[in-house]
């Protein structure tokens, strides 16, 4: 039998430290998940090993099959641009790689899941939902599916029965995290939640954790970080990569 395909968790990367500890912390939890997996992770940016260096890395150690995962929320230009051109570069100068690229994280009802860990572990109990809204905020995007996706994703957890979810963006989007808060003030809720829809901490959470803090959030709940829903979620979408490559994108040397 043919051994299973390493995992190479792809992340932005950023010039804060937080950002690397977390997702080690994250890769680290669904190694421990599936024991014999090889998971490995690369950056984008900023940090290294860059995509480049880690599967040549994979390479060298007699690896040939990989399962690339984006470790994204949202298909936005990383994932439609970036991580493709990177992982088409690797497989064009290591002969016989063969790269699946999984989907990204989102939308997922274990991202869901997060979010509500995220938000008890700031406080809030099941008997705060009728009477809490909830600020979704993501780092924002100029993609419009993006964007679309987010919306999509506090409608869904509206239902779950918060009062109101409204997503907000750090970046690239409006409305700000502050100005949604701001506007459930408004309205009259009687208390506003922000729950960062972000993987790991940086320049952009910050934005999310100032602008809640400027507005009077009652509650700011912690980036996802290495949630146990997360590390499963990786596996589910690499399982996904495997068990299904004709409907995935295939990069062959």
């Amino acid at each position: 039998m043919s051994p299973a395909p390493a995992l190479l968790v792809i992340a932005h990367g950023s010039r804060d430290p937080r950002h690397a500890a977390t997702v080690h912390a994250l890769v680290a939890r669904a190694r421990t998940l599936r024991p014999g997996l090889r998971v490995e992770t690369a950056y984008l940016d900023f940090t290294t090993p860059s995509v480049g260096q880690a599967l040549s890395a994979l390479y060298l150690s007699g690896v040939r099959d990989v399962v690339a995962l984006p470790l994204l929320l949202t298909r936005a230009f990383h994932a439609k641009s970036d991580i493709p051109a990177a992982l088409a570069e690797s497989a064009a100068r290591l002969p016989g790689l063969s790269v699946r690229v999984a989907d990204v994280l989102g939308p997922s009802p274990l991202l869901l899941s997060a979010l509500e860990r995220r938000l008890a572990e700031a406080g809030l109990t099941p008997a705060d939902r009728a009477t809490t809204a909830v600020v979704l905020a993501s780092a924002g995007s100029t993609d419009p599916e993006a964007i679309a996706v987010i919306a999509e994703t506090a409608r869904e957890w509206r239902l779950t029965g918060w009062c109101a979810v409204r997503p907000a963006f750090a970046s690239a989007a409006l409305p700000r995290t502050e100005d949604a808060v701001r506007a459930l003030r408004a309205e009259g809720v009687a208390r506003v939640a922000v729950a960062p829809y972000v993987i790991a901490p940086g320049r952009l959470p910050d934005r999310i954790a100032a602008g809640a803090e400027s507005a009077g959030a009652d509650v700011l709940a912690e980036v996802l970080g290495a949630a146990p829903e997360l590390a499963r979620l990786l596996l589910r979408r690499y399982d996904a990569a495997v068990s299904a490559p004709a409907r995935l994108p295939a990069l062959t040397a």
